[in-house]
Formats: structure tokens, sequence, C-alpha cells
């Protein structure tokens, strides 16, 4: 059984990936998916450990004070947004309490996926959080930054302001291509980016299904 030494049952490969704010990350993580990956999204997990009622939640409202929280009992997203991108104090906060539950969260949902399973984690911050460490292989995806403002005003309705301060916010291309052992750039259009995603399949995760060992840079 592939068993870390804390007891943690580990899947047969396990992926990091990661990459800035629409750098087209979350068509990889499909593409990755259909191939067979089981792919966790810390995205998803930050969503899902701050539902109402959750402890998550409570936590985080004791910290940043009501306007946290919605009329409708959820994480006011937009408020608590403006607050921590405009506060460097009230974002450690908030890391701290949402952070450590992504974590423990993912770290059962990986445990659940078993010892033959080839495992994606998802993880915006991956770099951030100094996480590229616990992976078999980190892969990154990277795209051009004006690019990626174009897409946040067009996609997810931002001003251009805010979508170069969330870039900012993150980690910088640099810094990710020191982490990565694949690097994929985002350049030519999604049909080429699963192609990509494809080959880094082919070229990465299929001999070690086959029982070879795991290539790394």
């Amino acid at each position: 059984m592939n068993e870390t030494e804390d007891g943690m049952v580990r899947p047969r490969l396990h992926i990091g990936l990661t990459g800035g704010i629409a750098s087209g990350k979350s068509t990889v993580a499909a593409e990755l998916s259909a191939l067979g990956a089981i792919v966790v999204d810390a995205d998803a997990l930050s969503r899902a450990v701050v539902e109402p009622g959750s402890e998550g939640l409570g936590r985080v409202r004791e910290a940043l004070g009501p306007t946290a929280i919605a009329a409708d009992g959820s994480m006011d997203r937009a408020a608590v947004g403006k607050l921590v991108f405009a506060d460097p104090e009230a974002r450690a906060l908030l890391n701290g309490i949402i952070h450590p539950l992504v974590r423990a969260e993912g770290r059962r949902l990986v445990m659940e996926a078993g010892p033959d399973a080839v495992v994606v984690q998802d993880v915006p911050l991956l770099v951030e959080s100094g996480q590229a460490g616990t992976y078999d292989l980190v892969l990154v995806v990277e795209a051009d930054p004006e690019e990626r403002v174009v897409r946040m005003v067009r996609d997810r309705g931002m001003t251009e302001d805010d979508a170069r301060a969330r870039i900012a916010a993150q980690a910088t291309d640099e810094q990710r291509r020191a982490a990565a052992d694949v690097l994929i750039v985002n350049d030519a259009g999604l049909e080429d980016l699963r192609r990509a995603t494809r080959r880094v399949w082919d070229e990465y995760v299929e001999p070690v299904l086959g029982g070879d060992q795991i290539r790394r840079r």
C-alpha cells in the first residue's frame, strides 16, 4: 500500500495543479478529469467550508465582523473580497481560517480516492502557500498577463484595475515556473490547451500507471 509515515494513503500519482487567475487552469483540470483523474478543487472546497451554519463561517464572522455575512446568512463574498484585498491583515486572518479547513478536507478526499487513483489537486495559491513539495508532480498553467486581464474584464465582469490587483496579489509567473515540474503555456486557444494537457497525460501520467517511476524535472 502506498502509505506515508503519518498513515495517509497516497494515490498512485498526486499532482498539484496551479496557475494565475484566468490562466486557463480550469480547462486543464476539466481535461484531466475527462482523462480519468480525480480532481480536488480548492476553490470549491473554500466555498464549502464557509457554508451557512459551518464552523468556518462562524469564525469568519468573528474575525471580520457582521459585514462579512450577507442577508441570507451566507458569506458576502463581494464584501469580504473588497475588504481583504485592501487590508493585508484582514487577508491573513481570512486565510488563517479557510486554508487549514480546505487542506483538511482536501486530505480527506485524497485518502478516499485510494492507492490506485490519479489525484489532481487544483490549488490556485499552491506556490504562495508553500505546498509544492507535497506533490509528486507540480503542473503550472501560464498565460500572458495582459490576456488574463482581458478575460477577467470580459468573462468575470471585473474592472481593469480590479483584475490587475488580483494578478498582483498572487505569485509571479517566475515564482510559479520555479515550482513547476511541467509548464503548460496557454497562448493558442482552448483546443490547443486541451491537446497540451493530453500530451502531459501521455508523457507523465500513463508511464506511472504502467509501472514506471515518476518523471520530475
